[in-house]
């Protein structure tokens, strides 16, 4: 049997396309686009629901952390919104199902893929799904960042508390009656410990090294500034600040984060969480010093913003209250090193530590030692192989909605200029072939 009688025999049955689209979230919506536009024929693959994150593993009261007029895609506009206001997280996800329906993207729900092994001998990838095997040319891992929730080793085995990650977290009534502890200080922490204060609970918040932009400034949303000023488009990351969060809300129509505010509200603020021990929680000193950082990053924003309105002449109305600061609330004059849970009344810690990436479907050869990607703006070191949603992927705003957008529009073109160097192979091989075909014929007469 030749080889391509082989190939055929195997493939019964087995579905083929030239790009494998692993994820429709977002970062998988925005990639069929692309490739449809190309036409690079393609399939995508969800294991849930288009969006699903979205829907089921974010809190009730989520809602986009840009404005509806920034966080979107081009071809699509939230028509029944202000453009400043903050989509909800079910209003995100239907955008999500409604762009994918405006160019019929070819999405298969409901299939989760297995594993992904190259081919031997041949070009492409053979994906094992919950469906079933698929043959595709090439791979896009759009996932995106948030896979596999993150809770610290140092959690305590305590059967008194009740614990879970900020993924699990849906509202104040799920959770026990007595005080929270939230761990983590970013956009997720510091929204979740603010409605559970205005719940009437008692919250501590630990907080670490951390970002802390305006909500809005002069008339503009910070995501209005990070564009004119070109910090969405930075390249890598500033040393010392691959770990910091960034404390930013659009909850109730947006508002900064000041923690000093948020401790006069009557959340206790307390430094990073160190360890766990006989029912003791224990925190670094460190409160003051993050609060510190998290106001010069806040100035600065304004100092630039300040800098750019008085160099491009633009009326924009002065804010002189923008630059208050609250007093030193006493949580931070004396920062608590040491909580006894059952004496403070902690019965729930909540987990807003982030997440891992988990990419153990795909060749090892994609991945560098410690099992993350190795990539190039998304171009894997694994030829066929990309990656999409993931943060700095090729800039700051990778991970934002517009910023996934642009980025598979960059992997979209590179592999539509791969298709046109196979086609050109293949061209180059059936005219190879096409003397000894017509021997043969010739031959046969």
């Amino acid at each position: 049997m030749n080889d391509l009688k082989q190939h055929a025999a195997r493939t019964a049955g087995i579905t083929e396309t030239d790009t494998l689209v692993v994820g429709a979230g977002q970062a998988g919506v925005a990639m069929s686009e692309h490739l449809s536009k190309l036409g690079v024929p393609h399939l995508v693959l969800e294991r849930k629901r288009i969006a699903e994150r979205w829907r089921s593993e974010r809190w009730d009261s989520l809602v986009a952390n840009g404005p509806a007029w920034h966080d979107r895609f081009p071809g699509l506009e939230f028509d029944d919104l202000d453009p400043d206001a903050f989509a909800s997280k079910e209003r995100i996800a239907d955008y999500f199902e409604a762009y994918a329906r405006q160019f019929n993207a070819p999405i298969r729900t409901g299939v989760e893929v297995l594993k992904v092994e190259r081919n031997v001998g041949r070009p492409g990838f053979r994906v094992e799904t919950s469906d079933g095997v698929i043959e595709a040319r090439r791979v896009v891992a759009a996932t995106g960042p948030f896979q596999r929730p993150l809770i610290p080793a140092i959690a305590p085995a305590d059967a008194r508390l009740t614990q879970l990650h900020s993924v699990e977290y849906r509202n104040p009534q799920q959770l026990p009656e007595g005080a929270v502890l939230v761990v983590g200080a970013g956009s997720s922490g510091v929204q979740i410990a603010d409605e559970l204060n205005r719940a009437g609970r008692k919250v501590y918040l630990s907080v670490g090294p951390h970002d802390r932009p305006p909500r809005s400034y002069r008339n503009r949303d910070f995501v209005w500034w990070l564009g004119v000023l070109g910090l969405w488009d930075m390249e890598t990351v500033q040393p010392g600040k691959e770990h910091v969060t960034i404390a930013v809300s659009g909850a109730r129509g947006g508002n900064t984060i000041d923690f000093r505010e948020l401790a006069q509200q009557g959340i206790t603020l307390v430094g990073l969480t160190k360890a766990f021990a006989d029912g003791v929680a224990s925190f670094q000193p460190d409160l003051a010093d993050n609060l510190a950082a998290g106001d010069e990053n806040y100035r600065s924003l304004l100092d630039a913003a300040d800098a750019y309105i008085a160099r491009n002449g633009l009326d924009l109305p002065e804010e002189p209250e923008a630059r208050r600061t609250f007093p030193e609330p006493e949580c931070v004059r004396q920062p608590i090193l040491d909580l006894d849970l059952a004496e403070a009344g902690v019965t729930t810690v909540i987990w807003a530590t982030g997440f891992a990436v988990d990419f153990g479907w795909l060749p090892e050869s994609a991945l560098d030692a410690c099992g993350k990607p190795s990539h190039q703006r998304g171009v894997s070191s694994e030829p066929g192989v990309y990656f999409l949603g993931l943060p700095w992927l090729s800039r700051r705003g990778s991970t934002f909605i517009w910023g996934v957008w642009h980025d598979a529009r960059h992997i979209a073109d590179h592999i539509a200029t791969q298709r046109k160097y196979g086609d050109y192979l293949d061209a180059t091989q059936r005219e190879a072939e096409a003397p000894a075909q017509n021997a043969t014929r010739q031959g046969a007469r």
